[in-house]
């Protein structure tokens, strides 16, 4: 059987039947979710879709980001460490070319039917598309293959992976959901007694504030004050690779459409925060969100929209909420648990990449958190 790969630079190129193949496996890898990177990725980044064939049938996809750092501010706070880490990356790192999707935690990157392939074969497909994005589209100073659970590291085992360093910085914080958790009062009812009073007071202190899932003609509405308290956020983080666009949300919902979910928190019809959601089968994977940083802090609007992440959750009988990898303390006390994610990172400089690892944790160094357990 002959195995072969084609790049695609626009979802107007993609074979009639990838969703059939792959966009029903994962929704970040369908058509629809590619059309919203293709009309309102960030400015930084260009991607790339890759489909897979056995003989002339498809049998899988993968999506490649390309961001550039040239113009890009990757840190916002004014401090001095940040100023070293911002002149390290410029000076090492102009640009990336990354397996996977950087605005998302979890192997999004890629998938194959694995009855029409082996892993291995795999793998090796996707390193050749790599090779050939490198040589005949964008050189990148950087590749990365980014997060992959520990069980699926032994298929970077062989040769044509040795010069990757393989890393893993923060864990992705996901919340299983019980089967015994019909209702929101059953998952409350599991807290020990100290974390069930501290929901209760996060609760109460919402008081007043209004609730409301936005459809797509709200968000439209809404979309500028979002961008607003969206970059309450986005800025307070000492590192970003890209800003989304205006109109990010709006397209999410419109190409998304009921697997896209956005909920606003309003004060005297003022919005002043807000959460948004992916559905992905059984799945939610947690997406951005803002608040007003001030009202924040009176009334736990953070806390509170982490129990209503899982409310819904529940509610929907869902199996996981995926949390991802930032805030994790916080996370944990509402019962998300930790799961440990490698990638793998290459410099295309071998005399750079030889001090890649140290480079690596120069740029990332590790975060120290306390794990809580809230759980009886």
């Amino acid at each position: 059987m002959a195995y072969t790969f084609q790049i695609f630079g626009s979802v107007k190129e993609l074979p009639t039947d990838w969703n059939k193949i792959i966009g029903q496996q994962n929704i970040m890898l369908s058509e629809e979710y590619f059309r919203v990177l293709e009309e309102s990725k960030p400015e930084n980044m260009k991607c790339f879709f890759a489909g897979f064939f056995a003989d002339e049938n498809l049998i899988g996809g993968a999506l490649f980001q390309y961001l550039s750092f040239i113009e890009h501010k990757t840190f916002q706070k004014d401090e001095v460490l940040c100023s070293v880490r911002n002149f390290l990356a410029k000076k090492f790192t102009k640009d990336v070319m990354i397996l996977g999707n950087n605005m998302l935690t979890g192997q999004n990157g890629f998938y194959f039917d694995t009855s029409k392939i082996h892993t291995d074969k795999a793998m090796s497909l996707l390193n050749d598309t790599s090779t050939t994005l490198q040589s005949k589209y964008r050189r990148s100073s950087l590749i990365i293959f980014k997060d992959y659970q520990k069980p699926f590291l032994k298929n970077f085992d062989e040769i044509k992976f040795r010069r990757f360093f393989r890393f893993s910085v923060q864990p992705n914080m996901i919340l299983n959901i019980k089967p015994e958790w019909k209702a929101f009062e059953n998952y409350a009812d599991d807290f020990s007694k100290k974390y069930r009073a501290r929901l209760k007071s996060a609760k109460k202190k919402l008081e007043g504030i209004q609730k409301i899932e936005l459809d797509f003609e709200a968000i439209k509405m809404h979309q500028k004050e979002m961008n607003v308290l969206y970059q309450n956020v986005a800025e307070n983080a000492p590192f970003n690779t890209f800003f989304l666009t205006d109109y990010h949300f709006e397209n999410m919902k419109q190409n998304l459409q009921e697997n896209f979910k956005v909920f606003g928190y309003f004060s005297d019809d003022k919005l002043i925060g807000f959460y948004t959601l992916i559905i992905n089968n059984q799945d939610i994977d947690t997406y951005f969100l803002g608040y007003d940083k001030e009202i924040q802090k009176e009334k736990q609007i953070y806390l509170n929209m982490l129990f209503d992440m899982t409310e819904f959750g529940i509610s929907n009988q869902f199996k996981r909420i995926i949390f991802g990898r930032t805030a994790l303390e916080i996370k944990s006390t509402i019962g998300a648990e930790p799961v440990e994610i490698f990638g793998l990172i290459k410099h295309n400089n071998k005399a750079i990449n030889t001090f890649i690892k140290k480079i690596f944790y120069s740029l990332n160094p590790k975060v120290e958190w306390v794990q809580r357990k809230p759980f009886k």
